[in-house]
């Protein structure tokens, strides 16, 4: 027969004579001093790893200290208690530095000096402005060959030109010629005293310098062929050519063969006549003061 209320669980019954292990009176030494390590170990342990966190902490909050320390202003300082500069003196016995008021004289102009006789003294010859055996324009190379100079300007010209040269005062003329591939230029230079006189000889001038042969080179321009003559001046200088072939070809309109060689050697004239002013400038401005 059953009454309704909670059934307990019936302590199991145990064979006759032994007794049940909840009903021991004797403590279980072995267990109990087991356990009492266990608990000791964790102990040292939990002190160990708290120790650890302490040092951490520590050294953080030191590094942070030197951190703000060295980042920080001394604030126990007011400015007016930090040194000053040392004053400076306010005159001194040292001589000031003095400038003249008078600008410096403009650098001479090159054209002045081959303008006029008055100041174009440097010497002046066949070598001078011809030199050397060859002459090289780009990829061109002439051959020179003979060289004359003389004062009587119109035995040096042919046609009108030495009616104009004799008119205008010329001084002297200075010859060259230059040969390649079979065509000869004869480049005469007149020197007068002053650059209107040579501006004034060349407009006048209806035909042009002599053709100076020998030293190698037959004569050209000469009996009948046509050849080019062309005039120029700059400065007190006036420049001439003639251009024609050595086997006694006429020179004719376009002949490209006759026409760059006289250009050349009027183009190489006309640099000279300039570097000539250049030099007696470039020592006139270097000269020490008389």
């Amino acid at each position: 027969m059953s009454f309704g209320g909670p059934q307990w669980p019936q302590e199991p019954q145990q064979p006759y004579g032994q007794q049940s292990p909840s009903s021991s009176s004797t403590p279980d030494w072995a267990a109990l001093a087991d356990a009492s390590a266990s608990r000791a170990r964790r102990k040292r342990w939990l002190l160990i790893g708290a120790g650890a966190l302490a040092t951490t902490a520590v050294a953080a909050i030191v590094a942070t200290a030197v951190v703000f320390m060295n980042d920080a202003a001394p604030s126990d300082k007011n400015a007016g208690d930090l040194p000053t500069a040392p004053e400076l003196p306010n005159e001194t016995t040292q001589p000031q530095p003095s400038f003249s008021a008078v600008a410096p004289p403009p650098p001479p102009n090159p054209k002045d000096f081959i303008s006029s006789e008055a100041k174009d003294k440097a010497p002046i010859s066949a070598d001078t402005l011809f030199p050397g055996r060859k002459l090289t324009m780009g990829d061109r190379v002439y051959t020179k060959g003979p060289t004359a100079r003389t004062t009587n300007c119109a035995s040096a010209t042919q046609g009108s030109l030495g009616t104009a040269l004799r008119s205008h005062g010329c001084d002297q003329v200075i010859r060259a010629t230059y040969t390649k591939d079979g065509v000869a230029v004869t480049i005469g230079v007149a020197v007068f005293p002053t650059e209107a006189q040579a501006q004034a000889a060349v407009k006048k001038s209806a035909r042009s310098i002599a053709p100076l042969s020998g030293s190698g080179v037959a004569g050209f321009c000469k009996g009948g062929p046509v050849c080019r003559f062309v005039g120029n001046s700059y400065g007190r200088y006036a420049y001439f050519t003639a251009t024609g072939h050595l086997n006694g070809k006429s020179v004719t309109k376009g002949d490209t063969k006759a026409f760059q060689p006289g250009d050349d050697l009027a183009e190489f004239t006309f640099r000279q006549i300039v570097r000539r002013g250049e030099l007696q400038a470039s020592a006139a401005a270097t000269a020490p003061a008389s």
